[in-house]
């Protein structure tokens, strides 16, 4: 244990700060399980973007949520100076013991100056300002040789909280509301829990998707084995233009759920799939929170730092390009990855029907 970590028997009040993407904030959740395990009597909320919270509402370990409007800088100087106020005072009126500052993000570094806290921890950075800021810092394992669950453990491990195997899961709770709804769409498609593959093969990062043609050829052959495929989306135009190219390829559609479920009806129907199979994004980790047998499309960015978490999978990647993960936006900057756009369908398909054929055998 560190030789400075504080006595949580004088802490009461926490507060987790994550100011990210959905599937950076759902990478957190471990962090409340933990910290709520080690201190049971510690009310802990948390801090993130607005259209991120659906990653943390209803996890157990959490008492409050607090949101940053992404759309506050959009508006005028009055409207966000006011909106920034109101969050500051009601930050400020939990009197908060503990901040857990996830990211080199500056406002984290503010509210530790700001919100008077007795103890707060961040990831090590350079400059005078931000090391003054924190009463802790966690050092940060260079890209690819750690995974990105254990670094938002590490701020824990830096105060004294040694997170307990178990604890390290991911949790998302879907809600009964999320749950209804995809039960219902799922019989009037004639679809029972585990009779299907949730295939979800879009990213925000064009960089990070297979190309559509492959995609279809995994869902023709997925049919022909027997297993229906419900294909999903978020509902921005080019994710749903690439689930339509996938789909007027296929000789068998899949079910297009695409552009019709919030997050946690996304994780409710990852819940009730036999399999997930995906890109590097959101709802592969999703679908890890779920505990359904995941198989992840690698390409540029790093399995050891971004794959699927503490759940049965398979990671596909190419093994004929030494270049990666190198962490870029396609080949050259140029929004397209050759190695994933060279990778094979069988290989793809070689990794479902073995997670497949595992979950029949139990």
């Amino acid at each position: 244990m560190a030789p400075d970590a504080p006595d949580f028997s004088r802490l009461h009040r926490a507060l987790v700060v994550k100011l990210r993407h959905h599937g950076d904030v759902l990478l957190t959740s471990p962090v409340f399980t933990a910290l709520r395990a080690h201190a049971p009597h510690l009310e802990i909320d948390a801090l993130v973007y607005d259209d991120t919270s659906d990653m943390l509402a209803l996890h157990p370990a959490l008492d409050r949520l607090h949101v940053i409007g992404r759309r506050w800088r959009g508006a005028s100087v009055v409207q966000h100076a006011l909106a920034e106020w109101r969050l500051w005072r009601s930050l400020r009126a939990r009197r908060y013991d503990l901040i857990v500052h996830l990211t080199s993000h500056p406002r984290g570094a503010w509210l530790a100056r700001t919100l008077g806290a007795a103890v707060s921890v961040a990831p090590r950075k350079a400059g005078r300002w931000w090391g003054a800021s924190f009463t802790h810092q966690y050092p940060v394992i260079g890209s690819g040789r750690r995974h990105t669950v254990e670094i938002h453990l590490d701020a824990l491990r830096r105060i004294g909280v040694q997170p307990a195997v178990e604890t390290r899961a991911l949790v998302l709770e879907p809600g009964e509301a999320a749950r209804a709804e995809v039960d219902r769409r799922l019989h009037e498609s004639d679809l029972r829990p585990g009779g299907f593959v949730h295939f979800h093969p879009a990213s925000r990062w064009r960089f990070k998707c297979w190309p559509a043609a492959a995609a279809a050829r995994l869902i023709d052959e997925l049919h022909r084995h027997g297993h229906r495929v419900v294909i999903t989306a978020a509902p921005s135009a080019a994710e749903r233009a690439l689930v339509l190219s996938i789909v007027g390829q296929c000789t068998i559609p899949p079910l297009d759920w695409s552009g019709s479920l919030g997050l946690k009806e996304m994780a409710a129907l990852s819940a009730r799939a036999a399999l997930f199979v995906g890109a590097d994004s959101a709802p592969m980790h999703i679908a890890a929170a779920m505990n359904t047998p995941t198989v992840a499309l690698f390409g540029p960015s790093g399995e050891s730092e971004w794959g699927p978490w503490m759940v049965r999978h398979r990671v596909v990647a190419s093994t004929e390009h030494s270049c990666r993960p190198c962490g870029l936006d396609g080949c050259g900057g140029g929004k397209r990855s050759d190695c994933l756009e060279q990778l094979p369908v069988q290989r793809v398909l070689s990794a479902a029907l073995e997670l497949l054929d595992a979950s029949d055998e139990r």
